[in-house]
């Protein structure tokens, strides 16, 4: 059984592979990374290497969370408007409809941040994707709030619920109270009869006292049946709660160390230092500072750890964009001294192309790693509250079946940022999956339980995935690092 559940999940994420690769190559091809190109020149290869970081990973970010939320919207409604006689816990429906809300709010939402990104670049550069990519981050705590108030309010609209308890509530203890009139008008017969010296061979009629019988346990069946489901509903209801604030809370703060990051490294680069090893060390000490004051924390946060992760994410991914670029310029002092000298257009345009190059693929790669690790903690979660370990594996992989057969489809539609975005949606549907395996592996009470459900995942992800080692590899630990944490 665990093996086989590990299978699901790892072949599910192997199948992700191939897609993401297409993609990638297309975004990496000559017609789209001349925008990325021309970027270089204006803030320089750290400047770029952070600004795709941060645009990447604050967009794979607010897709996910506007998943979790859209998620979140149609559990509640669901709860809101089903019957009191059924377990939610063990409803079908409920984790159907809340799973297809969540994965399509957050391919849709990757598609259209996509299709954006790609027309702000174009229009504005990435300086101006920095610009708007700020202002949301300074949007986003005031929203917050106002999200916050928005989503405490929705329980006047869906007081339906409630409202059918209360009136079942009312017609038990109706029936309740019609049933000890009677049995208090039957006594009094009694009483009178007794008194009378009458005959007292009608009370003992067993056919009536075992109907009065069933009617009081039929009574007190559906008097616990109501509390129970009204408990369960209220229990359901008070954990959507806790997860939309949390991932709200999230979204509001844990892009700031990120932006902060790509504010002051572009700014060295619009000033004509995007290059200098100077700017290596300021940033070195802003990561190093912010990171420090995050985790010193007394109240730490679940948005502290994760941002405090992205922001060493677009710290690597200007690491490696620079390094890209510093590699053109030793190859090309090795050239010279063998006595093959290039111009020093040919070597600037070589190292704005493979800084350029380097720095979608970082970027890509981390928002893939991001969407996958926020879906395995989603996955994780769920596990953990006993969801269903079969229903969470199995409907989140035909969910990113699904989609990916239907990328093929929409990707003339959508285009080719539009369809990268949506793409890694369909990562993080996968993430569901994979996290809800790794998460259920470490429930099992046996060794072999465990060992199958890993080896599961770990042979289906390199089946499936054409045997990418390095990137399965890499994929797995997140997966697992995040299916273990706790939000909440």
């Amino acid at each position: 059984m665990g093996f086989a559940l590990g299978a699901v999940g790892g072949c599910i994420l192997g199948a992700t592979e191939d897609p993401v690769d297409k993609i990638l190559s297309v975004m990496t091809s000559s017609g789209p990374l001349k925008p990325v190109m021309a970027e270089v020149r204006a803030v320089g290869a750290l400047g770029l290497g952070t600004l795709m970081g941060f645009t990447a990973l604050t967009t794979s970010v607010t897709s996910v969370i506007a998943g979790v939320i859209l998620a979140a919207l149609t559990a509640s409604v669901f709860v809101a408007l089903k019957s009191c006689n059924v377990s939610y816990k063990n409803s079908f429906g409920l984790w159907v409809s809340a799973g297809i809300a969540g994965t399509l709010g957050t391919t849709l939402s990757g598609a259209t941040f996509g299709r954006a990104t790609e027309w702000i670049v174009k229009n504005y550069g990435m300086v101006g994707v920095l610009g708007v990519l700020s202002l949301f981050t300074a949007l986003k705590p005031p929203l917050h709030v106002l999200f916050e108030v928005c989503w405490n309010c929705r329980e006047t609209c869906f007081n339906v619920s409630s409202e059918v308890r209360s009136r079942e509530r009312k017609q038990i203890e109706n029936t309740e109270w019609q049933q000890r009139k009677r049995a208090t008008v039957k006594i009094e017969k009694s009483i009178l009869s007794i008194e009378k010296g009458g005959d007292t061979r009608g009370m003992d009629d067993r056919t009536k006292w075992i109907t009065e019988q069933r009617e009081r346990e039929e009574i007190e069946r559906r008097k616990t049946e109501n509390e129970e489901a009204e408990m369960e509903e209220r229990s359901i209801q008070d954990w959507i709660n806790t997860v939309v604030v949390k991932y709200v809370e999230f979204l509001a703060f844990s892009g700031i160390p990120m932006t902060a990051v790509a504010i002051v490294t572009s700014a060295f680069g619009l000033f004509g230092y995007g290059n200098h090893q100077s700017v290596f060390l300021v940033l070195l000490v802003l990561v190093s500072g912010i990171a420090y004051f995050l985790l010193k924390s007394t109240d730490f946060k679940f948005w502290m750890l994760v941002g405090c992760m992205g922001m060493f994410a677009t710290f690597l991914i200007a690491m490696l964009t620079l390094h890209a670029g510093q590699e053109v310029v030793a190859s090309a002092m090795r050239m010279r001294k063998a006595g093959r000298n290039q111009s020093r257009e040919t070597i600037s345009t070589q190292m704005n192309y493979q800084s350029s190059l380097e720095a979608v693929n970082a970027a890509f790669f981390a928002a893939k790693l991001c969407q996958l690790g926020l879906g395995a903690t989603v996955g994780g979660t769920l596990v953990r509250r006993a969801a269903g370990e079969v229903k969470v594996i199995v409907g989140a992989a035909l969910v990113t079946g699904v989609l990916l057969a239907g990328m093929e489809a929409l990707s003339p539609v959508l285009g080719d940022a539009g369809t990268a975005g949506a793409m890694l949606g369909v990562v993080g549907a996968a993430g569901v999956s994979v996290g809800a395996t790794l998460a259920s592996a470490a429930r099992w009470s046996s060794q072999p339980g465990t060992l199958g459900t890993i080896g599961g995942v770990i042979i289906g992800a390199l089946g499936m995935g054409k045997w990418h080692m390095v990137n399965i590899g890499l994929q797995l630990p997140v997966a697992y690092m995040f299916a273990m944490l706790n939000p909440f």
